[in-house]
């Protein structure tokens, strides 16, 4: 059973959207990174989508995607070290209180 590749550019599309309205609404650092984390999710779905589609034979899509996921646990575990280390000094991880990281 083959899903239409429509569906999954539909689903793709639908995660990086609300990613998107993550990114721009939540106003905490973990809220932050998840929405983060489906944009770079969706972006790998279509990597495999149109592989799948323009060129079935060859895995370039799958390696991209693969690259991909490797590059988005590298920048989780980044990321939630920053977090961690905002909580250590200012017990807070909402964006309104980074504002005391530049002093």
């Amino acid at each position: 059973m083959n899903i239409p590749a429509e569906y999954l550019l539909i689903l793709s599309a639908i995660l990086f959207f609300i990613g998107v309205f993550g990114f721009f609404t939540r106003r905490n650092l973990v809220s932050l990174l998840i929405s983060t984390e489906l944009m770079l999710n969706a972006v790998d779905i279509n990597f495999a989508v149109f592989n799948a589609y323009c060129q079935p034979l060859h895995l370039e899509g799958y390696m991209f995607s693969l690259f991909g996921i490797g590059v988005a646990a590298a920048e989780t575990a980044v990321a939630i070290a920053i977090i961690i280390n905002v909580y250590r000094n200012l017990h807070s991880i909402h964006i309104k209180r980074l504002t005391n990281l530049k002093h």
